[in-house]
């Protein structure tokens, strides 16, 4: 049985720079980068009695909007084989880190999309996974792009209904799908 597309034939936009690459030309090494996890694993290396994590409050790096960026990016909507970068339901201006909260605003292709639901879940995974424990995620509709945004938005941002999702095992799979292209974050 073949189901009907929310969008059968959505408007595919070219991917951006990766901001990673923005940052390292600014001087300003990305935390997701190999160079990074290589030189966190040198020092660990040299020095271990600091041990992974272990540095104070002042000695901790924190993200930006970019990274996080990154992070989602690549990952691939649940109806097409497109990453949310090239649909734009991902941007790097609708991305907002403040502190230890990150606030993730998703631009559905159409008012009606079924998937938006899905796709947060599968934002909120990706930076779950990703991010240290300290940061809280919220993944929001942008206001006005979706008729039941209220709806939508309330159920992204309940702990319980989040980790009922999580249980069924039909509805993770498709989770895990959309993010086996996660790993790529802008990179051709």
């Amino acid at each position: 049985m073949s189901r009907q597309l929310d969008n059968d034939n959505p408007t595919i936009f070219a991917p951006t720079a990766s901001t990673s690459t923005k940052r390292i030309q600014k001087g300003k090494a990305s935390l997701w980068s190999e160079e990074a996890l290589l030189e966190e694993e040198e020092e660990e290396e040299y020095y271990p009695e600091l041990g992974s994590g272990s540095g104070s409050k002042e000695d901790r790096e924190d993200i930006d909007s970019e990274e996080v960026y990154d992070l989602l990016r690549s990952i691939t909507d649940p109806e097409h084989p497109v990453s949310l970068e090239a649909l734009r339901v991902v941007n790097p201006d609708d991305i907002h880190v403040a502190g230890n909260r990150v606030l993730v605003y998703l631009t559905p292709t159409i008012p009606h999309c079924s998937m938006s639901t899905l796709i947060g879940l599968s934002l909120r995974v990706r930076l779950l996974r990703a991010l240290p424990t300290r940061y809280r995620v919220d993944i929001r509709i942008k206001s006005g792009t979706h008729q039941s945004e209220h709806a939508v938005n309330k159920q992204l941002n309940d702990k319980e209904r989040v980790q009922a999702a999580l249980e069924n095992k039909h509805l993770l799979g498709v989770v895990e799908g959309c993010l086996q292209t996660a790993d790529k974050r802008g990179k051709a």
